[in-house]
């Protein structure tokens, strides 16, 4: 199985997966944001974040126009975060928890939009 297809696999179960939790669950965006405060939870968020940005860049970093461009994105953005959660961990979750939460229902409905994109090209289930 070529990398591509299986990272377009992986991320679009994890964004539906993400999507579904939080759906079903909307208390824990607020308690993500509470938890933000506690270090631990913020190191361990960060190791997780930067791991999987990382893992997923050393994979696949192409730059080029299309459903593999999101894969690349979504690497440098899990990095990016992971990274600033942990060298600024209080800046960093001050911005965070200064988002609201509208925005953050926006965004999370535009990531399950891009999962199941994601899922639609690892699993070929539309033709197009």
């Amino acid at each position: 199985m070529d990398i591509s297809i299986f990272l377009a696999r992986f991320w679009g179960w994890y964004l539906i997966i993400f999507f579904i939790i939080l759906t079903f669950n909307p208390i824990r965006i607020r308690q993500i944001f509470a938890d933000l405060r506690d270090q631990k939870f913020l190191i361990i968020t960060a190791f997780l974040a930067i791991i999987l940005g990382l893992v997923s860049l050393l994979l696949h970093n192409i730059w080029e126009p299309g459903w593999k461009f999101i894969i690349t994105a979504i690497g440098w953005t899990s990095l990016f975060l992971g990274l600033a959660l942990f060298i600024f961990p209080d800046p960093s979750s001050r911005k965070l928890e200064s988002i609201n939460i509208k925005f953050v229902q926006v965004i999370y409905v535009i990531l399950f939009l891009a999962g199941l994109y994601l899922l639609n090209i690892g699993y070929s289930i539309l033709l197009y």
